[in-house]
């Protein structure tokens, strides 16, 4: 591996290794305050209604359409052109994403009614107070995407995964400030604290960003080709990752059916065995796909650079993966009472946790990998291949989470 490409892939790491080092901590602090109560079933289906508009526009969109287009413009030296490009996109989010987070505020019960049809009378109205209070707050974190996307085109990797780590610290403040309230209070106080922790979030990178994009304006980028090229590659990367998170929503929503619980439980295993696949797969991922965009030359030599680097990458991941997969299904259960068990959080709570944990473990290598060979086709402008099989894996995984 050459030492550039291993330097990036560290940085990416480190900040994703803080980043969710302290989710770790803020799920420690839920699970010691709520347990696997109603409340904390609330919590958890909340936080996961609005994601969805920050999964579907933020970085996994954002890496197939702007940071290829971005990043072989600052590759070919048209830095001006690069800066228009970037402005062009902050605007264009800016627009969509105002316009959607209104949308979800003012149809709140519908979007609950669909995606946690489990939830009734207090709960149900709880978790509406609480997406409610969050929509604005993931509208903040798709901004934090585009950030990303400029610093990672910028090779700047470690402050752009470092960031979140603000956002938790955030929220776990809040809940620590008044953690003698009821649970019901105490879920409010959480969504608060995350609105706080998605503006800081955004703060801690606006600097830096503003100093590598120069003269920055903000503008819908009419008539510019290279913002055409985002535009058209956007679509199909924002249908591609919708596909993606449907299998994690069906899953939210049959939790939301299985009682109290349920929907909290799914969370923390969720935390756990994202923490592996985050932290060697996306680190990996994030750093090759500027390199990857950026690579020169004949169509030729571009594929074998693009081979080369797909090949080495998935050799790694699979270094680190695989032992994580089997720690998962033969240690789940010590892991989760390790991090989890404390406070209103059982051994029964931790054994529960495990059950769901295993299961994943299983998918852990194919779902990491995937990540790493859909930036491959990023690269090369195509964002309608992992459309396709991403439709594939999440019929299959429908069909086979509801029976």
């Amino acid at each position: 591996m050459p030492p550039r490409q291993g330097r990036q892939a560290a940085r990416v790491a480190a900040g994703i290794l803080l980043s969710r080092l302290t989710g770790l901590v803020r799920q420690r602090v839920f699970a010691r305050y709520l347990g696997l109560s109603d409340a904390a079933d609330v919590v958890a289906q909340a936080f996961r209604i609005p994601n969805l508009l920050q999964n579907l526009f933020g970085e996994g969109v954002l890496s197939a359409s702007f940071i290829p287009v971005y990043a072989r413009l600052l590759g070919d030296g048209k830095e001006e052109d690069a800066n228009r490009v970037a402005g062009a996109v902050a605007g264009l989010l800016g627009l969509v994403v105002s316009a959607v987070v209104v949308l979800g505020i003012a149809t709140t019960p519908l979007v609950v009614t669909v995606l946690a049809p489990g939830f009734a009378g207090a709960k149900r109205e709880l978790t509406i107070t609480l997406v409610r209070i969050l929509f604005p707050a993931t509208g903040l974190l798709v901004f934090s995407a585009w950030c990303l996307g400029v610093l990672n085109s910028h090779r700047r990797f470690f402050l752009s995964y470092v960031a979140p780590v603000v956002w938790n610290a955030a929220i776990i403040t809040a809940v620590l400030v008044d953690r003698r309230t009821t649970v019901e209070r105490m879920a409010v106080i959480i969504a608060w604290g995350a609105v706080a922790g998605s503006l800081l979030q955004v703060l801690v990178q606006l600097p830096t960003v503003r100093l590598l994009v120069k003269g920055l304006r903000v503008t819908l980028g009419r008539g510019s080709a290279e913002v055409a090229t985002v535009v058209r590659n956007f679509w199909p990367a924002l249908i591609g990752r919708g596909v993606n998170q449907i299998s994690a929503y069906v899953d939210g929503i049959i939790a939301t059916l299985l009682g109290t619980g349920a929907a909290m439980g799914v969370a923390n295993a969720a935390t756990l065995y994202t923490l592996p696949a985050s932290i060697f797969g996306m680190s990996i991922s994030a750093a090759e796909l500027p390199e990857m965009s950026s690579a020169t030359g004949t169509e030729t030599e571009r594929h074998a650079v693009l081979r080369s680097r797909l090949e080495s990458g998935l050799h790694r991941i699979a270094f680190f993966i695989v032992p994580c997969a089997v720690a998962f299904v033969v240690l789940g259960q010590v892991i989760a009472g390790a991090i989890f068990q404390s406070g209103r959080f059982t051994a029964a709570d931790s054994r529960y946790v495990w059950g769901i944990l295993a299961g994943s473990a299983i998918g852990l290598l194919a779902s990491t990998s995937s990540r790493l060979s859909s930036s491959t086709f990023y690269a090369l402008g195509d964002t309608r291949t992992p459309l396709r099989y991403a439709v594939i894996r999440v019929t299959l995984t429908t069909v086979l989470g509801y029976l």
